[in-house]
C-alpha cells in the first residue's frame, strides 16, 4: 500500500515538472511597430530579444512580428543609423517603439559622478549601472596578462562566445544571411576589421560590446565591437 501511494506521489510531482517544463518552452508572439522622429516606419530595425539578435526585421511599413520564449523578459530594437532602444515585455504581445517620444542612448549624456563606475561604449562612457546589455571588460593592468602571448589570446580565453581566428573576431551569434559577421575592432578610436599585433603589456583595457551596446556604431557594429584601449594613448 505504502509503495503504491510513493508511485502516486512521484507521478504526481512528474506530471507538475512536465507541465512547468512546457509553458516555459512555450512561445508567444509579440507584434509592434517601429517609428523615427517624423512618425515614419523604420524599415530593415533588427528585433532583440534579451540582448540576443533574432532573425526578424521590420518590413517597409516599420512592423515586427516575433517569436520568445515565454520566459524571455526584454526586447530590443537595432537600427543602423537611430540607435537602439529597448523596453520591458512583462506578458505583453504589443509593443511599439517610436524613437521620437524618447531618444535612443546616446553616449556622453549622463554626467557620471566622481568615485561612480562608468562603461565606454565606444564614443563614450556611460553609468554602468544603466548598461543592461552585455559589456566584458579586460583589465589590462592586471598582471596575470602579462604572460598571455597575444591580445587574441587574451581576448578568447577571458571572454565566452568569442572566437578568434587570425586577426578576425566573431562573437557568438553575429551572423546573417551569408554567415558569421566579424566584430568592428576599436583601437584608442581607430577603428578597422583586424586585432592589432601587439603585445598585452601595452593593453590597459578591453571592452567586448554584444548585443544592443554595439549599436551607436550602427551598421559596423552589427558583428559586435571590441574597444581597445593602450596604455600609450591613455595613461
Amino acid at each position: 500500500m505504502k509503495t503504491k501511494i510513493i508511485l502516486l506521489i512521484l507521478m504526481a510531482v512528474f506530471s507538475i515538472n512536465s507541465s512547468n517544463a512546457q509553458k516555459s518552452n512555450k512561445k508567444v508572439t509579440i507584434t509592434g511597430t517601429v517609428l523615427n522622429a517624423d512618425k515614419s516606419p523604420v524599415a530593415n530595425a533588427i528585433i532583440m530579444i534579451d540582448d540576443q539578435k533574432t532573425s526578424s526585421v521590420t518590413d517597409a511599413d516599420g512592423k515586427y512580428k516575433v517569436k520568445v520564449k515565454s520566459s524571455a523578459s526584454r526586447i530590443g530594437i537595432f537600427t543602423f543609423g537611430l540607435g537602439t532602444k529597448e523596453d520591458s515585455i512583462k506578458g505583453r504581445t504589443q509593443i511599439d517603439f517610436d524613437f521620437g517620444t524618447t531618444t535612443a542612448q546616446k553616449p556622453g549624456e549622463q554626467n557620471i559622478a566622481p568615485g561612480e563606475k562608468g562603461v565606454n561604449t565606444g564614443y563614450g562612457s556611460i553609468k554602468q549601472k544603466n548598461v543592461t546589455t552585455n559589456v566584458n571588460k579586460i583589465d589590462g593592468t592586471n598582471k596575470k596578462y602579462a604572460s598571455y602571448r597575444s591580445i587574441a589570446d587574451m581576448i578568447q580565453r577571458e571572454v565566452s562566445g568569442v572566437k578568434v581566428s587570425g586577426s578576425s573576431v566573431v562573437i557568438q551569434g553575429s551572423a546573417d544571411l551569408f554567415g558569421d559577421v566579424p566584430a568592428l575592432i576599436v583601437v584608442d578610436g581607430n577603428a578597422s576589421y583586424e586585432l592589432p599585433d601587439m603585445s598585452p603589456i601595452y593593453v590597459k583595457s578591453i571592452e567586448v560590446l554584444k548585443g544592443t551596446s554595439a549599436a551607436i556604431y550602427g551598421s559596423r557594429g552589427y558583428g559586435g565591437v571590441i574597444v581597445i584601449k593602450t596604455k600609450i594613448q591613455n595613461e
